[in-house]
């Protein structure tokens, strides 16, 4: 685990313009074979819950979780890991609006983009989808979020929005709330009600 973080750190400041060698070196070493690229940590903590559910060990596997810090970092990403770099077979979530931007970038890469999986508007509208707004609440009232929800549904902007418009948009008001719920959405999902882009990317992994 701490060498696939390693990993991830040696991308992120390649991707900034540093040296590729200690990337190069650290794929190597892990037997990486495919990189999944994510736009942010939300996306990477749902992911990683999803794999700790369903027993995967990906990192033994050979294969890394790689959030990008956002979706105009496709094709820097691309080119780095896939046939350009470091030869890694590609992978990952892109929404909707994105997509083709993810397909320019990929393009530039060399690098498939069917093996890239569209989400309606984002990996949290299809959670909320999944588990319906119900159980959605009651994961935000296990985290003791509920007078925060409550404040925040009451406020007028949201007046006229839909229950799951509201539940989207809270979830990206508060700095790490996003990644946090990432991870418990996840947990909280039945085994048949994985959303399916998420469920076709792990089929592929």
């Amino acid at each position: 685990m701490a060498d696939m973080e390693a990993f991830r750190d040696a991308v992120g400041r390649w991707a900034a313009g540093g040296p590729g060698g200690p990337a190069g070196d650290l794929a190597v070493r892990l037997g990486l074979r495919t990189a999944v690229l994510l736009e942010g940590p939300s996306d990477f903590e749902a992911v990683e819950a999803l794999a700790a559910r369903r027993g995967r060990d990906l990192a033994a596997e050979g294969v890394c979780v790689v959030p990008m810090g956002g979706a105009m970092s496709v094709g820097r990403y691309a080119g780095l890991l896939g046939p350009p770099g470091l030869g890694l077979r590609l992978t990952g979530l892109c929404d909707e609006r994105e997509r083709p931007f993810y397909q320019r970038g990929l393009e530039r890469a060399r690098a498939a983009h069917p093996g890239f999986f569209v989400c309606a508007a984002d990996l949290e509208e299809e959670l909320i989808r999944a588990l319906g707004t119900a159980a959605v609440e009651e994961v935000i009232r296990s985290e003791d979020d509920q007078r925060a929800w409550q404040t925040f549904a009451r406020q007028p902007a949201q007046h006229g929005r839909s229950r799951p418009q509201q539940l989207r948009r809270f979830l990206g008001t508060k700095k790490g709330r996003k990644i946090r719920y990432g991870r418990l959405l996840v947990e909280a999902l039945a085994p048949e009600r994985v959303p399916a882009p998420l469920d076709a990317l792990f089929a592929t992994l």
